[in-house]
C-alpha cells in the first residue's frame, strides 16, 4: 500500500521533497521525466502528485491523496479544516495590503485587486472598511498604476516585486508556511505510516530549530 502526497507545483514542491529527504523519509531520482506530474520515490512506497497550490487540498478532501503540503494561505483562503499537523518552516510569506499610497485605508470605500478575495474581503470588513474587491489571478501589482484599484492584496516574501512596481506594504493579514496536512480517512487507514512520517518530520524541525 503506497502513500500519496500531493504537493504544489514549483519552488514549494523542490523545497518540500528536500524536506521529505532531509528527514529521511523519502528519496527521490534527480533524473525524473521533468513534466512528470506524478512519480515514486526510489522505495516505490511514496507517491507524489504536483498540482496548482489551490487544487492540492482539493486531492487530499476527494481521496486522491493522503495528505498534502500547501501554504496556510491557501487553507485560509478556501476555509478549508483538514487536520494540519506541522508547519514546515519553509514557504514563508506574508499576505499584505500594499499601495502606492501609504494613506490607502483611510478611504471610505478602496478597491482592491487580489487573487485572495475571501481573506481580504474580511479584512476591510473586520476593520469597518468599504471595499470593491477586483479578483485577478496574476500581474496583480499592475492594478494600481492602470487606475483598476486603489491597492493589492498578495503574497509577500522579499518585498522585491513590491518595490519594482513603487508599492509599499500598508497591513499585514496573514503569516504564511509550508503546512503538512492530513486527510481524515489517513488517520484510521494508514496509521502507521502517518505515525512514522510525523514522528520523521517532528524530528527534522527540532533539530533545525
Amino acid at each position: 500500500m503506497s502513500f500519496t502526497i500531493a504537493l504544489p507545483a514549483g519552488r514549494m514542491a523542490l523545497e518540500a521533497l528536500a524536506f521529505l529527504t532531509r528527514s529521511g523519509i523519502a528519496e527521490f531520482d534527480e533524473n525524473r521525466p521533468e513534466r512528470a506530474l506524478s512519480f515514486m520515490d526510489r522505495q516505490g512506497f511514496f507517491r507524489i502528485v504536483l498540482a496548482r497550490s489551490q487544487d492540492v487540498p482539493v486531492y487530499v478532501i476527494r481521496g486522491g491523496a493522503d495528505a498534502g503540503v500547501t501554504g496556510r494561505d491557501v487553507l485560509s483562503e478556501h476555509g478549508i479544516e483538514l487536520p494540519t499537523p506541522l508547519a514546515l518552516g519553509f514557504g514563508l510569506c506574508r499576505l499584505s495590503v500594499a499601495a502606492h499610497d501609504p494613506d490607502c485605508l483611510k478611504k471610505k470605500h478602496v478597491r482592491v485587486a487580489t487573487k485572495y478575495p475571501s481573506l481580504a474581503q474580511d479584512f476591510f470588513f473586520r476593520n469597518g472598511l468599504s471595499c470593491e474587491i477586483i479578483k485577478l489571478h496574476g500581474s496583480i501589482e499592475i492594478a494600481p498604476a492602470l487606475g483598476m484599484a486603489d491597492c493589492i492584496v498578495d503574497l509577500v516574501s522579499s518585498g522585491q516585486t513590491l518595490r519594482d512596481n513603487h508599492l509599499v506594504e500598508v497591513a499585514t493579514i496573514l503569516e504564511s508556511q509550508a503546512m503538512f496536512f492530513v486527510g481524515r480517512s489517513t488517520y484510521a487507514l494508514k496509521t502507521e505510516a502517518l505515525s512514522r512520517i510525523l514522528m520523521q518530520m517532528q524530528s527534522a524541525l527540532s533539530l533545525k530549530g
